[in-house]
């Protein structure tokens, strides 16, 4: 059984799912869950050189990021509350989500990870590469990829 799940959303319909399946899980099994939303920094380009051909303000862009996560992680803070599962979030921010997820997973001796599959296949599987992949190779616990 598991006690700590860590459990990356991104807002997604597919995190969706992965926050109910948790949630479920740690209430029959009386686990607490770690919530994690990845707020991803203002893009910058060396193409832009000067500041007039940006149309948005980077402070601006990543407060929204970080709203944005803090708003991801309501959706698991309030299904973990209907149930009474114990639940933590954090918002982390980094340009590489599947780093910040394994980070934290280890910062929290999390038990295992339970996150979405956005389920892409094909050459944009291969091109675009996928956090969920990016984040079964690096993690050192056991990862439960839901679909």
């Amino acid at each position: 059984m598991f006690k700590l799940i860590l459990v990356p959303t991104d807002g997604s319909e597919f995190s969706s799912k992965a926050i109910k399946e948790a949630v479920e899980y740690a209430a029959t099994f009386k686990s607490k869950i770690i919530g994690i939303s990845v707020a991803v920094p203002y893009p910058y380009s060396a193409l832009v050189a000067d500041g007039d051909s940006q149309s948005i303000n980077p402070e601006d862009y990543e407060a929204h990021m970080r709203d944005l996560a803090e708003a991801n992680l309501e959706v698991l803070k309030n299904a973990a509350s209907a149930v009474k599962v114990e639940c933590e979030t954090i918002v982390a921010t980094g340009s590489r989500p599947h780093e910040e997820i394994v980070k934290a997973a280890i910062a929290k001796r999390c038990d295992a990870i339970f996150m979405a599959s956005h389920g892409r296949k094909g050459l944009s599987k291969f091109l675009l590469g996928s956090e969920t992949q990016k984040v079964l190779s690096g993690s050192s616990i056991p990862v439960l990829v839901l679909r």
